[in-house]
């Protein structure tokens, strides 16, 4: 349960996922912000938990933030919820490749039932707002073109579909009168990536670690969003006045992955070890945002240069912990 001194005048958040890349960093920025934060997670088995515990470092010996380890996918957030807080919702079964054959379970069930679930507890709690993670992949293959939210969503993997499925309970949510509030997050990376992200694999590989997996020829193209601003945009979205159900959230920048490749190439000095593998099931060849809703909404504009957010996670191995963010 939160600390009772974290139920007055302290604005306070409730962050699912917590534990993880985007939350760990998101109750950081919260706290540095002055929020009080009970954070929830059940540290799935999708990565070591030693490296989701490591996220939560910086936390533990701060007094505006608490830890509740608990499956929102069984329900059970009520409790967590007096004092009509804002609930961050990042919990989810992550991964394109993952969510095919038998991983479509769990796909479902930590994405469209853990969201139902948050969804029926917020607004039986009568949360302030309900802030939580979509993703760029319900658009599905758009050829490059920067798609803007109103654009047909046709999804390319049972992970985009699940999204996309999260997508229309959100609505249903919102027509019974819970404010909520999905973000289109774009390929984040920064500090904290999970091991199987590409951006994380790429910087382990030119450490010393295993080659990267290059998947077709390099010519996918990406449009990365640093993690800072992808936590601006998070908190922008539980103060917006009249928010949109939906923001995309990108860095403005694609390129694509063999430019990601030369580039932490010369940024490391040295070569990346690479083993060639086929395209994989799922994977698009480009993504690229739209980002005027978001900026006249939310004012948001990505700040992190792409070359400069590489420089960042190639020095921290990407494992550093992040410094606290400002979200102003």
């Amino acid at each position: 349960m939160p600390r009772p001194d974290l139920a007055g005048g302290r604005r306070r958040a409730v962050v699912t996922g917590c534990a993880g890349f985007i939350g760990s960093a998101l109750a950081e920025a919260l706290v540095a912000e002055g929020w009080g934060v009970t954070g929830v997670d059940c540290f799935t088995p999708t990565y070591p938990r030693s490296e989701k515990e490591a996220n939560l470092a910086g936390l533990a010996r701060e007094p505006a933030f608490d830890l509740v380890e608990r499956d929102v996918a069984e329900g059970g957030l009520r409790p967590l919820l007096r004092g009509r807080p804002v609930v961050f919702h990042l919990a989810g079964e992550p991964g394109v490749r993952r969510s095919f054959g038998a991983g479509f379970a769990d796909c479902m069930r930590n994405n469209v039932q853990a969201l139902h679930r948050v969804l029926e507890d917020a607004r039986a709690a009568g949360a302030a707002r309900v802030v939580w993670a979509s993703s760029s992949s319900v658009y599905g293959e758009t050829g490059g073109r920067p798609v803007a939210e109103d654009a047909p969503t046709a999804p390319a993997s049972p992970y985009g579909v699940a999204k996309r499925a999260c997508e229309d309970l959100a609505r249903a949510a919102r027509a019974r009168g819970l404010e909520c509030v999905g973000l289109r997050y774009f390929t984040v990376y920064g500090p904290r990536q999970r091991p199987d992200m590409a951006v994380r694999r790429m910087c382990d590989a030119i450490w010393g670690g295993p080659a990267f997996p290059l998947l077709g020829d390099g010519s996918q193209r990406r449009d990365l969003t640093h993690v800072s601003d992808a936590v601006e945009a998070t908190v922008r979205a539980a103060g917006a006045e009249r928010p949109a159900p939906i923001y995309n959230v990108a860095g403005g920048e694609p390129a694509t992955v063999a430019a990601m490749i030369a580039a932490l190439e010369r940024l490391a000095g040295r070569p990346m070890p690479l083993v060639r593998l086929p395209a994989a099931a799922g994977d698009v060849s480009a993504t690229a945002a739209a980002l005027a809703l978001a900026r006249r909404d939310l004012g948001y504009a990505p700040r992190t240069a792409l070359a400069d957010g590489l420089r960042g996670q190639l020095a921290s191995r990407g494992r550093a912990a992040a410094p606290p963010l400002a979200v102003g």
